[in-house]
Protein backbone atom coordinates (compact mmCIF):
# COMPACT_ATOMS: atom_id res chain seq x y z
CA UNK A 1 0.00 0.00 0.00
CA UNK A 2 2.98 2.38 0.61
CA UNK A 3 4.07 2.65 -2.73
CA UNK A 4 -0.01 3.72 -4.03
CA UNK A 5 0.21 5.80 -1.39
CA UNK A 6 3.81 7.49 -2.32
CA UNK A 7 2.81 8.00 -5.90
CA UNK A 8 -0.84 9.63 -5.08
CA UNK A 9 0.73 11.79 -2.98
CA UNK A 10 2.83 13.09 -5.93
CA UNK A 11 0.40 12.92 -8.09
CA UNK A 12 -2.27 14.59 -5.67
CA UNK A 13 -0.26 17.65 -4.91
CA UNK A 14 0.62 18.01 -9.37
CA UNK A 15 -3.34 17.80 -10.39
CA UNK A 16 -3.72 20.56 -7.39
CA UNK A 17 -0.99 22.39 -9.60
CA UNK A 18 -2.81 22.29 -12.67
CA UNK A 19 -6.81 22.12 -11.50
CA UNK A 20 -6.93 25.21 -13.50
CA UNK A 21 -5.09 24.68 -16.50
CA UNK A 22 -7.29 21.56 -16.22
CA UNK A 23 -10.27 22.99 -16.53
CA UNK A 24 -9.47 24.78 -19.50
CA UNK A 25 -8.32 21.64 -21.27
CA UNK A 26 -11.87 20.62 -20.91
CA UNK A 27 -13.35 23.29 -22.15
CA UNK A 28 -11.54 23.51 -25.27
CA UNK A 29 -12.66 20.01 -26.26
CA UNK A 30 -16.32 20.83 -25.20
CA UNK A 31 -15.92 23.88 -27.10
CA UNK A 32 -14.90 21.83 -30.22
CA UNK A 33 -17.45 21.71 -32.62
CA UNK A 34 -16.91 18.15 -33.70
CA UNK A 35 -17.36 16.92 -30.29
CA UNK A 36 -19.95 14.29 -29.90
CA UNK A 37 -22.78 15.21 -27.65
CA UNK A 38 -22.35 13.11 -25.28
CA UNK A 39 -18.59 13.12 -24.65
CA UNK A 40 -19.18 17.42 -24.62
CA UNK A 41 -21.63 16.05 -21.92
CA UNK A 42 -19.49 14.72 -19.80
CA UNK A 43 -16.97 17.12 -20.18
CA UNK A 44 -19.15 19.91 -19.19
CA UNK A 45 -21.00 17.91 -16.39
CA UNK A 46 -17.37 17.45 -14.87
CA UNK A 47 -16.39 21.01 -14.98
CA UNK A 48 -19.67 21.91 -13.79
CA UNK A 49 -19.01 20.28 -10.81
CA UNK A 50 -16.05 22.44 -10.09
CA UNK A 51 -18.71 25.47 -9.64
CA UNK A 52 -21.16 22.72 -7.07
CA UNK A 53 -21.92 24.33 -3.46
CA UNK A 54 -22.07 20.83 -2.11
CA UNK A 55 -18.88 19.01 -3.08
CA UNK A 56 -18.07 15.68 -2.15
CA UNK A 57 -15.00 17.37 -0.11
CA UNK A 58 -15.80 20.75 0.82
CA UNK A 59 -13.26 22.99 -0.64
CA UNK A 60 -12.11 24.84 2.37
CA UNK A 61 -11.19 21.20 3.80
CA UNK A 62 -7.54 21.43 4.51
CA UNK A 63 -5.56 20.73 1.60
CA UNK A 64 -7.80 18.54 0.13
CA UNK A 65 -10.53 20.61 -0.13
CA UNK A 66 -10.54 20.98 -4.57
CA UNK A 67 -8.79 16.82 -5.01
CA UNK A 68 -12.15 15.52 -5.47
CA UNK A 69 -12.77 18.30 -8.46
CA UNK A 70 -9.17 17.17 -10.09
CA UNK A 71 -10.68 13.40 -9.56
CA UNK A 72 -13.77 14.53 -11.32
CA UNK A 73 -12.31 16.35 -14.06
CA UNK A 74 -9.39 13.49 -14.44
CA UNK A 75 -12.73 10.84 -14.70
CA UNK A 76 -14.78 12.82 -16.89
CA UNK A 77 -12.19 12.85 -19.57
CA UNK A 78 -11.43 9.74 -19.35
CA UNK A 79 -15.61 9.54 -20.00
CA UNK A 80 -15.69 11.63 -22.79
CA UNK A 81 -12.80 9.48 -24.08
CA UNK A 82 -15.40 6.35 -23.91
CA UNK A 83 -18.09 8.30 -25.86
CA UNK A 84 -15.69 9.21 -28.34
CA UNK A 85 -13.99 12.23 -27.99
CA UNK A 86 -10.65 11.58 -29.39
CA UNK A 87 -7.96 11.92 -26.82
CA UNK A 88 -5.73 13.89 -28.80
CA UNK A 89 -7.86 16.33 -30.89
CA UNK A 90 -5.38 19.00 -32.53
CA UNK A 91 -3.55 21.49 -29.73
CA UNK A 92 -6.87 22.59 -27.88
CA UNK A 93 -7.03 19.56 -26.76
CA UNK A 94 -3.79 17.81 -26.29
CA UNK A 95 -3.82 16.91 -22.64
CA UNK A 96 -7.30 14.91 -22.73
CA UNK A 97 -5.55 12.00 -22.98
CA UNK A 98 -3.53 12.32 -20.06
CA UNK A 99 -6.12 13.46 -18.18
CA UNK A 100 -7.99 10.60 -19.15
CA UNK A 101 -5.09 8.19 -18.00
CA UNK A 102 -5.31 9.61 -15.00
CA UNK A 103 -8.19 8.03 -14.05
CA UNK A 104 -6.49 5.47 -13.42
CA UNK A 105 -4.56 6.81 -10.78
CA UNK A 106 -7.99 7.66 -9.31
CA UNK A 107 -8.79 4.09 -10.36
CA UNK A 108 -5.97 2.62 -7.92
CA UNK A 109 -6.23 5.20 -4.71
CA UNK A 110 -10.22 4.54 -4.37
CA UNK A 111 -9.99 0.77 -5.57
CA UNK A 112 -12.50 -0.78 -7.66
CA UNK A 113 -15.66 -1.03 -5.68
CA UNK A 114 -15.68 2.40 -4.29
CA UNK A 115 -14.20 3.97 -7.89
CA UNK A 116 -17.39 2.64 -9.87
CA UNK A 117 -19.58 4.32 -7.37
CA UNK A 118 -17.23 7.31 -8.34
CA UNK A 119 -17.07 6.99 -12.02
CA UNK A 120 -21.20 6.48 -11.92
CA UNK A 121 -21.71 10.15 -10.00
CA UNK A 122 -19.08 11.35 -12.26
CA UNK A 123 -21.67 9.92 -15.29
CA UNK A 124 -24.71 11.39 -13.61
CA UNK A 125 -23.03 15.02 -13.83
CA UNK A 126 -24.67 15.39 -16.61
CA UNK A 127 -27.74 15.81 -15.47
CA UNK A 128 -27.22 18.15 -11.88
CA UNK A 129 -26.80 21.39 -12.43
CA UNK A 130 -24.77 24.36 -10.56
CA UNK A 131 -25.27 27.81 -10.80
CA UNK A 132 -28.48 27.17 -12.50
CA UNK A 133 -26.95 25.51 -15.26
CA UNK A 134 -27.51 21.92 -15.99
CA UNK A 135 -24.90 20.08 -18.87
CA UNK A 136 -27.82 20.20 -21.00
CA UNK A 137 -28.64 23.73 -21.05
CA UNK A 138 -24.50 24.58 -20.94
CA UNK A 139 -24.22 21.75 -24.28
CA UNK A 140 -27.05 22.68 -26.26
CA UNK A 141 -27.53 26.65 -26.29
CA UNK A 142 -24.74 29.05 -27.26
CA UNK A 143 -25.84 31.68 -24.99
CA UNK A 144 -25.20 30.12 -21.64
CA UNK A 145 -22.25 28.30 -22.55
CA UNK A 146 -20.68 31.10 -23.56
CA UNK A 147 -21.31 32.45 -20.09
CA UNK A 148 -20.22 29.12 -18.71
CA UNK A 149 -16.93 29.19 -20.84
CA UNK A 150 -16.43 33.19 -19.16
CA UNK A 151 -16.83 31.58 -15.94
CA UNK A 152 -14.38 28.69 -16.03
CA UNK A 153 -11.78 30.99 -17.57
CA UNK A 154 -11.97 33.28 -14.44
CA UNK A 155 -11.87 30.71 -12.25
CA UNK A 156 -9.00 29.34 -13.81
CA UNK A 157 -7.19 32.65 -13.76
CA UNK A 158 -7.73 33.32 -10.59
CA UNK A 159 -7.45 30.05 -8.83
CA UNK A 160 -4.52 29.37 -6.73
CA UNK A 161 -3.85 25.72 -5.24
CA UNK A 162 -3.91 24.79 -1.87
CA UNK A 163 -0.47 23.70 -0.11
CA UNK A 164 -0.50 20.63 -0.50
CA UNK A 165 1.58 18.90 2.56
CA UNK A 166 1.49 14.98 1.02
CA UNK A 167 0.75 13.60 4.19
CA UNK A 168 -0.65 9.95 4.50
CA UNK A 169 -3.25 11.00 6.76
CA UNK A 170 -4.52 13.54 4.13
CA UNK A 171 -5.40 10.45 1.88
CA UNK A 172 -7.23 9.00 5.17
CA UNK A 173 -9.80 11.74 5.29
CA UNK A 174 -10.02 12.07 1.57
CA UNK A 175 -11.34 8.73 0.97
CA UNK A 176 -13.35 8.47 4.16
CA UNK A 177 -15.48 11.45 2.40
CA UNK A 178 -16.17 9.86 -0.79
CA UNK A 179 -16.81 6.67 1.24
CA UNK A 180 -19.14 8.73 3.21
CA UNK A 181 -20.47 10.80 0.24
CA UNK A 182 -20.71 8.73 -2.48
CA UNK A 183 -24.17 7.22 -3.42
CA UNK A 184 -23.91 3.23 -3.08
Amino acid sequence: MAGIEDKCLDAFAGWLGTLGDDIVVLLRAAEALDAPPDARKALVGAINYVFKSLDLVPDGIDDIGYLDDAFVIRTGAALAVRHGLPAVQGDATAAIGGLAAAAETVREFLGPALYRRFESYVSNLRRGSARGRSAEDISSSAEVFAAFAADVRSFAKGYRPPDFGKDRRSLIKLKAFFEAKLPT
